[in-house]
């Protein structure tokens, strides 16, 4: 093998073996099973590759960057926690990118046959357990909230509300039939529609869209960058539709 040749497969074989490692994703609770799927399809893709999943409620994720988590990717699902994200200085700003987008409902448990009009009826005596996530740093929450006051009702529901860590959380209250209704996000009633309803899709203010963006820490990382460039291909983007999400 001459000089050049072995010279440009030995630079193939360094970008492979700098692309190969295990990185840490970080994504909101609701990405939970399509990332899950996204990642089993991009490690097949890419053998050497081993992605670390972690989900929970899009504020605690933050919370655990900013307390120095050895994270890399993070996909959060509202703008609001990235843009905190990158106030912190916690985010590589040009890798910021919106990949996906979703819609708020309410849902009950689909044994109960209960006529719904709109979230005014949330305060009559048919809902007396409502589950909700917390609105301080839960964007489901934040959305709900936001809703309820525009209904004119929040204040009044407050005795009601039954408050959970995140979204799978009230998904579950739900399909147990422990509240009456709850706050989710369409893809999440799509997982458990043998088991609850959608009453209404509720009108936000603002799109309810989905950013990632590498951290800090990730420090140039292209396993990272692979990564985020995959959720955001055709292939990542076709998982995230076959689980209701939008582009």
């Amino acid at each position: 093998m001459n000089k050049p040749l072995l010279s440009a497969f030995a630079a193939v074989l360094f970008a492979a073996q700098v692309q190969a490692g295990e990185i840490t994703v970080s994504a909101a609770a609701s990405l939970k099973d399509a990332f899950g799927q996204m990642i089993a399809q991009y490690q097949a893709r890419f053998p050497q590759s081993r992605v670390k999943l972690n989900t929970a409620g899009s504020g605690a994720l933050l919370q655990q960057v900013a307390q120095g988590a050895p994270v890399d990717v993070v996909a959060f699902a509202d703008e609001e926690t990235m843009n905190q994200a990158q106030k912190k200085g916690l985010i590589v700003p040009q890798s910021r990118k919106t990949f996906a987008r979703n819609a708020l409902v309410v849902a009950a448990p689909i044994g109960r046959s209960v006529p719904f009009h709109g979230l005014a009826d949330l305060s009559g005596s048919r809902f007396q357990r409502i589950a909700l996530s917390q609105p301080q740093s839960v964007p489901v929450g934040r959305y709900a909230k936001a809703a309820l006051e525009t209904a004119g009702v929040w204040q009044q529901l407050q005795p009601k509300i039954i408050t959970t860590q995140n979204v799978r959380q009230s998904l579950d209250y739900i399909a147990r039939g422990e509240v009456d209704a709850g706050f989710v996000y369409r893809t999440d009633a799509l997982l458990m529609k043998n088991k609850i309803k959608v009453l209404q899709i509720v009108p936000t203010a603002q799109a309810v869209s989905y950013p990632l963006a590498l951290t800090r820490h990730s420090g140039g990382n292209r396993e990272a960058a692979q990564f985020a460039a995959y959720v955001l291909s055709p292939q990542g983007q076709q998982v995230l539709k076959r689980y209701g999400f939008g582009s």
